[in-house]
Protein backbone atom coordinates (compact mmCIF):
# COMPACT_ATOMS: atom_id res chain seq x y z
CA UNK A 1 0.00 0.00 0.00
CA UNK A 2 1.14 3.52 -0.62
CA UNK A 3 0.94 5.41 2.66
CA UNK A 4 1.79 9.08 2.26
CA UNK A 5 2.02 12.13 4.47
CA UNK A 6 0.00 15.13 3.40
CA UNK A 7 1.61 18.59 3.12
CA UNK A 8 0.59 19.26 6.76
CA UNK A 9 2.64 16.23 7.86
CA UNK A 10 -0.30 13.99 8.80
CA UNK A 11 0.35 10.28 8.33
CA UNK A 12 -2.52 7.77 7.91
CA UNK A 13 -3.35 5.41 10.78
CA UNK A 14 -4.16 1.91 9.52
CA UNK A 15 -5.23 -0.72 12.05
CA UNK A 16 -3.00 -3.83 11.85
CA UNK A 17 -6.12 -5.99 11.34
CA UNK A 18 -7.22 -4.01 8.26
CA UNK A 19 -6.24 -4.99 4.74
CA UNK A 20 -5.21 -2.30 2.25
CA UNK A 21 -4.26 -3.47 -1.24
CA UNK A 22 -0.73 -2.50 -2.24
CA UNK A 23 -2.04 -0.47 -5.20
CA UNK A 24 -4.26 1.73 -3.00
CA UNK A 25 -3.13 5.23 -2.03
CA UNK A 26 -3.83 6.42 1.52
CA UNK A 27 -2.72 10.00 2.11
CA UNK A 28 -2.82 12.30 5.11
CA UNK A 29 -5.18 12.42 8.05
CA UNK A 30 -6.93 9.09 7.42
CA UNK A 31 -8.00 6.61 10.11
CA UNK A 32 -8.76 3.05 8.98
CA UNK A 33 -10.15 0.82 11.72
CA UNK A 34 -9.99 -2.98 12.17
CA UNK A 35 -11.30 -5.48 9.63
CA UNK A 36 -11.61 -2.82 6.93
CA UNK A 37 -10.95 -3.94 3.36
CA UNK A 38 -9.52 -1.35 0.93
CA UNK A 39 -9.43 -2.73 -2.60
CA UNK A 40 -7.09 -2.21 -5.55
CA UNK A 41 -6.57 1.33 -6.84
CA UNK A 42 -8.69 3.00 -4.16
CA UNK A 43 -7.59 6.52 -3.23
CA UNK A 44 -8.33 7.92 0.23
CA UNK A 45 -6.85 11.39 0.52
CA UNK A 46 -7.16 13.82 3.46
CA UNK A 47 -4.87 16.67 2.43
CA UNK A 48 -6.83 19.88 1.79
CA UNK A 49 -6.98 22.33 4.70
CA UNK A 50 -9.50 25.01 5.55
CA UNK A 51 -8.66 28.73 5.61
CA UNK A 52 -7.06 28.38 9.06
CA UNK A 53 -4.82 25.50 7.92
CA UNK A 54 -6.62 22.72 9.80
CA UNK A 55 -8.42 19.63 8.56
CA UNK A 56 -10.66 16.92 9.93
CA UNK A 57 -9.85 13.26 9.30
CA UNK A 58 -11.36 10.80 6.90
CA UNK A 59 -12.46 7.92 9.12
CA UNK A 60 -13.32 4.43 7.88
CA UNK A 61 -15.04 2.54 10.71
CA UNK A 62 -14.53 -1.17 11.49
CA UNK A 63 -15.78 -3.95 9.21
CA UNK A 64 -16.39 -1.65 6.24
CA UNK A 65 -15.12 -2.11 2.71
CA UNK A 66 -13.83 0.38 0.20
CA UNK A 67 -13.80 -1.43 -3.12
CA UNK A 68 -11.70 -1.16 -6.28
CA UNK A 69 -11.18 2.32 -7.68
CA UNK A 70 -13.15 4.20 -5.01
CA UNK A 71 -12.10 7.81 -4.37
CA UNK A 72 -12.67 9.41 -0.97
CA UNK A 73 -11.60 13.05 -0.57
CA UNK A 74 -12.82 16.23 1.09
CA UNK A 75 -13.06 19.90 0.28
CA UNK A 76 -11.28 22.38 2.52
CA UNK A 77 -10.50 19.96 5.35
CA UNK A 78 -14.13 18.99 6.01
CA UNK A 79 -14.77 15.66 7.76
CA UNK A 80 -15.67 12.40 6.05
CA UNK A 81 -16.89 9.41 8.04
CA UNK A 82 -17.75 5.99 6.67
CA UNK A 83 -19.74 4.07 9.30
CA UNK A 84 -19.42 0.53 10.63
CA UNK A 85 -20.08 -2.42 8.30
CA UNK A 86 -20.62 -0.19 5.28
CA UNK A 87 -19.83 -1.00 1.64
CA UNK A 88 -18.60 1.56 -0.86
CA UNK A 89 -18.74 -0.30 -4.19
CA UNK A 90 -16.40 -0.11 -7.17
CA UNK A 91 -15.49 3.31 -8.58
CA UNK A 92 -17.76 5.34 -6.32
CA UNK A 93 -16.78 8.84 -5.24
CA UNK A 94 -17.36 10.00 -1.69
CA UNK A 95 -16.49 13.68 -1.40
CA UNK A 96 -16.71 15.59 1.86
CA UNK A 97 -18.08 17.08 3.78
CA UNK A 98 -19.88 13.78 4.06
CA UNK A 99 -21.16 11.27 6.60
CA UNK A 100 -22.10 7.76 5.55
CA UNK A 101 -23.86 5.84 8.33
CA UNK A 102 -23.57 2.27 9.58
CA UNK A 103 -24.62 -0.71 7.41
CA UNK A 104 -24.96 1.42 4.27
CA UNK A 105 -24.46 0.18 0.72
CA UNK A 106 -23.27 2.66 -1.93
CA UNK A 107 -23.49 1.10 -5.43
CA UNK A 108 -21.03 1.12 -8.33
CA UNK A 109 -20.09 4.51 -9.79
CA UNK A 110 -22.27 6.46 -7.37
CA UNK A 111 -21.32 9.94 -6.23
CA UNK A 112 -22.01 11.23 -2.72
CA UNK A 113 -21.08 14.88 -2.08
CA UNK A 114 -21.81 17.27 0.79
CA UNK A 115 -24.40 14.87 2.19
CA UNK A 116 -25.39 12.62 5.06
CA UNK A 117 -26.53 9.09 4.31
CA UNK A 118 -28.36 7.58 7.29
CA UNK A 119 -27.83 4.15 8.81
CA UNK A 120 -29.07 1.23 6.72
CA UNK A 121 -29.54 3.18 3.48
CA UNK A 122 -28.99 1.56 0.11
CA UNK A 123 -27.88 3.80 -2.74
CA UNK A 124 -27.87 1.74 -5.93
CA UNK A 125 -25.52 1.99 -8.89
CA UNK A 126 -24.79 5.25 -10.76
CA UNK A 127 -26.83 7.35 -8.34
CA UNK A 128 -25.92 10.89 -7.23
CA UNK A 129 -26.61 12.31 -3.77
CA UNK A 130 -25.49 15.96 -3.74
CA UNK A 131 -26.23 18.26 -0.81
CA UNK A 132 -28.95 15.97 0.51
CA UNK A 133 -29.43 14.37 3.92
CA UNK A 134 -31.00 10.92 3.67
CA UNK A 135 -32.72 9.61 6.80
CA UNK A 136 -32.00 6.00 7.87
CA UNK A 137 -33.27 3.05 5.81
CA UNK A 138 -33.87 4.91 2.52
CA UNK A 139 -33.52 3.10 -0.81
CA UNK A 140 -32.18 5.18 -3.71
CA UNK A 141 -32.74 3.39 -7.06
CA UNK A 142 -30.02 3.17 -9.70
CA UNK A 143 -29.35 6.39 -11.67
CA UNK A 144 -31.48 8.55 -9.36
CA UNK A 145 -30.15 12.04 -8.67
CA UNK A 146 -30.96 13.72 -5.36
CA UNK A 147 -30.07 17.22 -4.20
CA UNK A 148 -31.09 19.68 -1.51
CA UNK A 149 -34.39 20.38 -3.30
CA UNK A 150 -35.39 16.73 -3.77
CA UNK A 151 -38.70 15.57 -2.32
CA UNK A 152 -37.70 12.67 -0.09
CA UNK A 153 -41.35 11.68 0.42
CA UNK A 154 -41.11 9.81 -2.89
CA UNK A 155 -38.02 7.80 -1.88
CA UNK A 156 -38.87 4.22 -0.86
CA UNK A 157 -37.65 2.50 2.27
CA UNK A 158 -35.07 -0.29 2.12
CA UNK A 159 -36.67 -3.68 1.53
CA UNK A 160 -35.45 -6.94 3.08
CA UNK A 161 -33.79 -8.19 -0.12
CA UNK A 162 -31.64 -5.04 -0.38
CA UNK A 163 -30.62 -5.28 3.29
CA UNK A 164 -29.67 -8.94 2.89
CA UNK A 165 -27.59 -8.10 -0.20
CA UNK A 166 -25.78 -5.33 1.70
CA UNK A 167 -25.01 -7.70 4.58
CA UNK A 168 -23.71 -10.36 2.17
CA UNK A 169 -21.29 -7.84 0.60
CA UNK A 170 -19.93 -6.92 4.05
CA UNK A 171 -19.47 -10.60 4.93
CA UNK A 172 -17.72 -11.37 1.63
CA UNK A 173 -15.32 -8.47 2.10
CA UNK A 174 -14.67 -9.42 5.73
CA UNK A 175 -13.56 -12.83 4.45
CA UNK A 176 -11.30 -11.07 1.92
CA UNK A 177 -9.59 -9.21 4.78
CA UNK A 178 -8.80 -12.53 6.47
CA UNK A 179 -7.74 -14.21 3.23
CA UNK A 180 -5.47 -11.43 2.02
CA UNK A 181 -3.95 -10.96 5.49
CA UNK A 182 -3.10 -14.67 5.53
CA UNK A 183 -1.54 -14.43 2.05
CA UNK A 184 0.55 -11.44 3.05
CA UNK A 185 2.00 -13.48 5.88
CA UNK A 186 3.37 -15.99 3.34
CA UNK A 187 5.85 -13.54 1.80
Amino acid sequence: MMIRRNPSGDLPQVHPEAYVDNTAIICGKVIIEENVYVGPYAVIRADETDASGSLDPIVIRANSNIQDGVVIHSKAGAPVTIGFSTSIAHRSIIHGPCTIGDKVFIGFNSVIFNSTVGDGCVVRHNAVVDGCDLPPEFYVPSTMQLDADSDLDNIPRVHAEASEFSESVVCANHELVKGYKALSNEF
